[in-house]
Parts: structure tokens; C-alpha cells; sequence
């Protein structure tokens, strides 16, 4: 579940000044004819740069978008919901392993990515570094930032490297009974006790910024948009990105009663546009770089994890050598 957002980094375009022109025309006339590019392809070295970037930020994120539900599958309500957000975390999961593998196409090792996630060299969406405080919380990250990541990665899916493309395909079909499963959730809350609809407003309140966030920061602060957008790793901008889900979701938040903490939010009779509160973009900036409520924790949590599961990659390495399964 990533927003693929711009992270405030200078783009190094004059990159392409060390570019051999005629393969760069061949290789953007084949996008322009909407052909995909494959790993043994020849590809601009800012390409294969910015596809890593991308992909593994999107792995990162769907990895460790998996701990804020986590922590609820024990205490969800009923068995039924157990399982179901069991199932929707070891999906999340398996997402990133995808993701992995198609970054690894590009150059870069999947141990190295994960190194760069622990030491906070990678980043990762702003968005999972927020607590769930209540089931509510686990129920707007299943409804609705899941769909902010199906409007992403369904646009993205046409886009022009093969092995994402094709990674975003599977994840995509899944994400659509991940959606679903959250709708009924949040459904549930809505239309239950005063309670439950308290406590599903107060979730929304507190989630509505992050989600914001989520998309990146306008198109006019983006350095990377128009270089992705040109060569189709990208399918569409910060900014229309967002503007499809509030087309999408807001008038389906309204019909469940619940409000948003927008009071400037309306559509635009004459535009067609949302108009809304402009996010705190420093928030965004600050937690992306590591200072957000839950990056430590989260961070921490994987490297215990990979601590712990040294001695399984090593004995999947090596399996002719002798193991002993740590106690501890």
C-alpha cells in the first residue's frame, strides 16, 4: 500500500547528458509506442535509478504497512475478523516480496534494500508511521488507505517496466478483497451504537491528514513527477491521483454519515476539482525523514525480525551444513 510520493529529493536530470542519444530516442520512442521494458533491455541509467527508488520504496512500505494492522489481529472483534485481517496481512506481506523481486530485476539485491530500510537510508509511505489506537484505525487503513493505494498502483500498472507492471497486476486483484473486507468493517462501525460511529469519526479525524500526505506533496513541489510521467513509471501525477480518490471516496464517506475534518473541502461546480485544506507538507517532510510518531518502532520491529531470521537464510544458503535452531 504505497502512495509513491515524491520524498523532497533534488532530481539529477543532467544525467542524461551522459546518455547515448540515439539509444535514449530509440528507448523513449518505445515507450511512447507503449511497449514495456524489460530487465536486459538498454534503459537510461536515471531510469533503472528511479525505478529502484520507486519500487523499493513500495516494498518498504508494503512490508511495514503490515505492522500498524498486525497488532490488531489478536484483539480484533470475532473470529471471523481474525482470520480475514490475518489473511490481509500475510497478503501485505507477500505484496513486498513481490515488489523485492521486481526491484532485484534492476540491479539492486534484495539484502541491500532491506539493510537500507533498518538503517533508515530507505524510505517508506509517511503514512504507516501513525498509531492504531482503536479498531476504528485498523478499519480506515483496510477501507480507505487501501484504496488510495489501488488508485496508484492500478494506474501505475500500465506503466512501462514490465516486471513492476506485472507485480502491480497480482497485487491489485488483491487488493480489491482487502478493500472490500475494510468497507464491510468500517459499514459495521457506521452504522452500529453511537459508540462505534464515535469511535469510527474520531479514526477518520485523526487518519484524514496522513491520507493526504499520502498521495505525495502537489505536483508544483514535485521534482520527480514530470521524468516519471514522461517515461510511464508513473501514470498520473500527485495531484490527479489524489483528486480521483476524493472523487471517489469522499461522497461515500458522506453517505455513512461521517464527516470529514475538512471544512474547506467541496467540489468545484465550474472545475470539476476537489477543493480542500492544503496538508501540513513540513508534517509530511519530517515524518518521512524518520521523526513521525511510530519510525523508530517500526523500524525496530524489522530489525528484530531480521535479526531473528539469520540463521534461516543462512541454512537456506548453506543446506548441506549443520544448524542449531536458536532457543531464543
Amino acid at each position: 500500500m504505497y502512495g509513491g510520493g515524491n520524498l523532497f529529493e533534488t532530481p539529477k536530470l543532467d544525467e542524461l547528458r551522459n546518455e547515448d542519444p540515439i539509444k535514449l530516442k530509440e528507448f523513449e520512442d518505445r515507450i511512447e509506442r507503449g511497449e514495456k521494458i524489460e530487465p536486459n533491455d538498454w534503459m537510461p541509467a536515471l531510469y533503472r535509478k528511479q525505478l529502484i527508488r520507486m519500487i523499493e520504496q513500495h516494498a518498504h512500505s508494503e512490508i511495514i504497512g503490515a505492522l500498524p494492522e498486525g497488532t490488531w489481529i489478536t484483539r480484533a472483534p470475532g473470529f471471523k475478523r481474525k482470520m480475514s485481517l490475518m489473511a490481509k496481512v500475510q497478503d501485505e506481506v507477500g505484496h513486498a516480496q513481490l515488489l523485492y523481486s521486481a526491484a532485484e530485476t534492476l540491479g539492486k539485491s534484495r539484502e541491500q534494500m532491506i539493510d537500507d530500510l533498518i538503517s533508515g537510508k530507505s524510505k517508506y509511505s509517511n503514512i504507516f508511521n501513525y498509531p492504531t489506537f482503536t479498531w476504528a484505525d485498523c478499519c480506515f487503513i483496510s477501507w480507505l488507505v487501501d484504496a488510495g493505494a489501488i488508485v496508484n498502483q492500478t494506474a501505475n500498472a500500465r506503466g512501462s517496466y514490465g516486471p513492476y507492471c506485472r507485480a502491480l497486476d497480482r497485487i491489485c486483484a488483491e487488493e480489491s478483497f482487502h478493500l472490500k473486507y475494510g468497507h464491510h468493517c468500517v459499514i459495521h462501525l457506521a452504522t452500529g451504537t453511537p459508540k462505534q460511529r464515535k469511535m469510527m469519526q474520531e479514526a477518520i479525524d485523526r487518519w484524514w491528514e496522513p491520507l493526504m500526505h499520502f498521495f505525495g506533496p502537489p505536483d508544483k513541489l514535485s521534482v520527480h513527477t514530470e521524468t516519471l510521467v514522461k517515461w510511464k513509471v508513473k501514470m498520473a501525477t500527485n495531484d490527479e491521483n489524489r483528486q480521483q480518490f476524493l472523487d471517489m471516496y469522499v461522497p461515500k464517506i458522506w453517505e455513512l454519515g461521517l464527516t470529514i475534518p475538512d471544512p474547506n473541502l467541496k467540489k468545484n461546480a465550474e472545475t470539476g476539482l476537489w477543493e480542500y485544506t492544503e496538508p501540513d507538507w513540513a508534517e509530511f517532510k519530517r515524518v518521512i525523514n524518520g521523526d513521525g510518531p511510530c519510525n523508530k518502532e517500526r523500524l525496530a520491529v524489522r530489525r528484530v525480525a531480521e535479526e531473528r531470521g539469520e540463521w534461516v537464510r543462512q541454512a537456506m544458503l548453506a543446506p548441506q551444513s549443520k544448524y542449531v535452531v536458536p532457543l531464543a
